[in-house]
């Protein structure tokens, strides 16, 4: 059974990523862990770092229930605010496939201006998707 690793925050319910993981299930017998990192929205000027997991935890419950619904094996969490110290927490504990993440556009998707999915591929050995989501395309556009 193939295992996928999938970092995505406000980009979790666009239909780029959800089609994306239904295209992965569909190749064969797989399961998906989801890490939100919990980082602040910059909408805000000031924010709690409670206010910042409590998106992500209604994020995570949304998609989760929607992958359920789908007959989709996957589980989740609410990581660190970074997405490469979310990634390593999750990758102490459990080994995967590849990793997907999901950001904005280059130009919207600060994640991208620092080379997440780069990043994540040379300090882990495996191999990273990168699905972008148009901000239009995002189902909890807010935050």
């Amino acid at each position: 059974m193939k295992r996928y690793l999938v970092i995505a925050n406000q980009t979790l319910s666009g239909e780029g990523l959800m089609n994306r993981i239904r295209a992965a299930a569909a190749e064969g017998p797989c399961s998906f862990h989801l890490v939100v990192p919990a980082t602040p929205p910059r909408e805000h000027l000031t924010w709690e770092e409670g206010d910042a997991r409590a998106r992500a935890q209604a994020r995570l419950d949304e998609v989760l229930a929607r992958f359920r619904s789908e007959g989709i094996d996957a589980t989740g969490e609410v990581g660190d605010p970074s997405p490469v110290l979310a990634a390593v927490d999750t990758l102490l504990d459990r080994s995967y496939d590849e990793i997907i993440v999901s950001t904005f556009p280059p130009g919207v998707s600060r994640w991208l201006r620092l080379s997440l999915p780069d990043r994540l591929e040379r300090r882990f050995g495996i191999p990273v998707s990168h699905v972008v989501v148009a901000p239009s395309d995002d189902r909890s556009s807010a935050g």
